[in-house]
């Protein structure tokens, strides 16, 4: 059965749980409050990794005990984040995340060629959306890895969102390539990019779904807006999957998902040999938290 919402990730998160997690720079109250209840609902077990002294004091602040906690100290970021990569990479924790850390430190430790945690794949975010109104989740990729991608990499960014759409339940995916407009228009090679990947998934290069383009935002999600514009297609007004044309897009629609649809979100880097949980530094302990379980419910299937 395909998971709709958030309560069904955490509750099949807690069914492949607890996994172990090593956070880098923990020193944060969001991120020490989402561990705390990662491992109170036997999803996770975290390994903190920063300033101790500084865990120690938002801990007591925030009244969340550390007993079950490993701590270990560690006050420079960028080493932090070489250090739980180093973990991951031994096999000593299933997953991973930043707290404090910058997450392009994290994802860039994670990318070393040789000390990282590569697998030939490419590491992509896949981010997803439980939106007031709407009665499933919505994927978005790639908001937070990928800056400028290629057609190579648009297969792969839109191959690793069906997989992990596959992962959540999700038979046969419906993802929409968005563009400015519906029209296929030489002069906007993002309309040109999003029609070959629609025909490379029809010639069987791209599997698992359904997969059109180019589809502007509104007629990827709304069915009045498929309508009137005359769209046929299968995924018109039905999408489950969205990629943006490249991470600056991708990265404004999910803020507006989130500030102005008050949209809830959780986000993972997957392509690596185990999944990389990379909030926004800001997020709030929910976003954390949520993030951590769709994490956990991937790490079994990571790379």
């Amino acid at each position: 059965m395909a998971i709709r919402n958030f309560a069904q990730l955490v509750e099949a998160a807690k069914g492949r749980g607890p996994k172990r997690l090593a956070i880098a720079f923990s020193h944060e109250p969001a991120t020490i409050l989402a561990a705390r209840r990662a491992y109170d609902e036997g999803i996770a077990i975290p390994t903190l990794m920063g300033e101790v002294s500084a865990i120690k004091e938002i801990a007591a602040r925030e009244g969340v005990d550390l007993n079950d906690f490993e701590l270990i100290q560690e006050s420079n970021e960028r080493e932090a984040c070489a250090r739980v990569v180093e973990m991951a990479r031994n096999g000593q924790v299933d997953l991973i995340m930043n707290g404090l850390a910058q997450p392009g430190h994290l994802l860039r430790a994670a990318l070393d060629r040789e000390k990282g945690l590569r697998t030939g794949k490419l590491v992509t975010d896949v981010s997803i959306f439980e939106i007031p109104g709407r009665d499933k989740l919505l994927f978005i990729s790639d908001i937070g890895v990928v800056v400028s991608p290629t057609l190579e990499q648009k297969v792969e960014i839109v191959q690793n969102a069906i997989d992990v759409a596959h992962a959540l339940g999700i038979e046969c995916p419906k993802v929409a390539i968005l563009a400015a407009t519906e029209m296929v228009n030489p002069k906007i090679p993002v309309s040109m990019d999003a029609a070959n990947l629609a025909k490379m998934a029809q010639r069987g290069q791209i599997k698992g779904g359904i997969v059109d383009g180019p589809l502007a935002l509104d007629n990827a999600i709304s069915p009045r807006s498929a309508e009137i514009k005359g769209i046929k297609s299968e995924v018109a007004g039905d999408a489950d999957i969205i990629i943006a044309p490249d991470i600056e897009a991708g990265n404004i629609l999910a803020k507006a998902i989130i500030y102005f649809a008050r949209g809830k979100m959780a986000g993972v880097a997957v392509g690596a040999k185990c999944p990389l949980v990379l909030p926004s530094r800001a997020d709030p302990p929910e976003t954390k938290f949520v993030s951590i379980a769709f994490g956990v419910y991937l790490a079994s299937q990571a790379g």
